[in-house]
């Protein structure tokens, strides 16, 4: 039972910080952390390994790809009319799929490439030094970008730059919707636009890892899965990962992403005195 609640915990934890730019991958070690003491199944193997991480995302895809259906039932086939008549013919989808493309290409080759860089640093003190990092990032974006266009306007090679960005979010901490809407700031978006192509973009991203790590299990590699907590756990993020991303999109129409840099500095320093006292 306590491995259930556990993973529940999780989920939503999964599903609320996997849109917010406070990065789910952190918080999925720093909750165990904190909350391990007094839940013993926040401790079990299963619950903090990569693999019950990165599975949570299968919730969280199935909420981008239910919430933003109407986008990728126009953006699929436009991408392929695209490439079928290698021309854009001015058609907005045409053009927003392409940057789509163009964003995922680096994430996924280094995806593929570093994978095991996130397995390497899943420790608590670490993860507080790279939220302060991503706050740094996400203020100084906040305060350069003229916020003035909408995906549309990049260029391929800023649409290239803001999927190289979100490459760095296999660093725990960082956010995947953190740097990637600060690279999004950077170039003059918006921040609504700047986060919706942030979530169009992970689509893929997070389908791929999913696949990734679905075919491990297949294979027998890695931890043994358990399948009533993943099956709570995936449907906890999904249904507050749907709730995360309306009220993100809206929220970011009309204010700005300060409170997210106090709460990772916040939780920064609560990760940091707890980890110092422990050690």
């Amino acid at each position: 039972m306590d491995t259930l609640v556990a993973a529940v915990i999780l989920g939503i934890v999964q599903g609320l910080t996997e849109f917010l730019p406070v990065s789910s991958s952190g918080h999925l070690i720093i909750v165990p952390y904190l909350l391990g003491p007094y839940l013993p199944g926040m401790t079990d193997p299963f619950i903090t390994s990569l693999e019950f991480s990165v599975m949570l995302h299968v919730g969280t895809l199935i909420a981008l790809l239910v919430y933003f259906r109407a986008d990728w039932l126009r953006l699929v086939p436009a991408f392929f009319a695209a490439v079928r008549h290698r021309s854009l013919a001015g058609d907005p989808d045409r053009r927003l799929a392409v940057l789509l493309a163009v964003a995922t290409a680096p994430a996924l080759v280094l995806g593929f490439l570093l994978h095991d860089l996130e397995d390497s640093i899943r420790k608590a003190g670490p993860v507080a030094v790279t939220l302060v990092i991503g706050a740094v990032i996400l203020w100084l974006a906040e305060r350069t970008g003229s916020r003035r266009r909408v995906a549309l306007d990049l260029s391929v090679p800023q649409a290239l730059a803001i999927g190289g960005a979100q490459a760095l979010a296999l660093i725990p901490g960082i956010s995947r919707s953190g740097i990637s809407i600060s690279a999004g700031l950077f170039a003059g978006l918006q921040r609504d636009e700047a986060a919706r192509f942030s979530f169009l973009m992970a689509t893929p991203i997070t389908a791929a890892a999913a696949a990734y790590e679905g075919l491990k299990a297949v294979r027998g590699e890695g931890i043994a899965i358990q399948a009533g907590p993943m099956a709570a756990g995936l449907l906890a993020s999904f249904v507050f990962g749907m709730l995360a991303i309306g009220v993100l999109l809206r929220f970011l129409r009309t204010r700005s992403t300060d409170v997210f840099v106090a709460y990772r500095l916040v939780l920064a320093a609560i990760v940091l005195i707890v980890w110092l006292n422990v050690g």
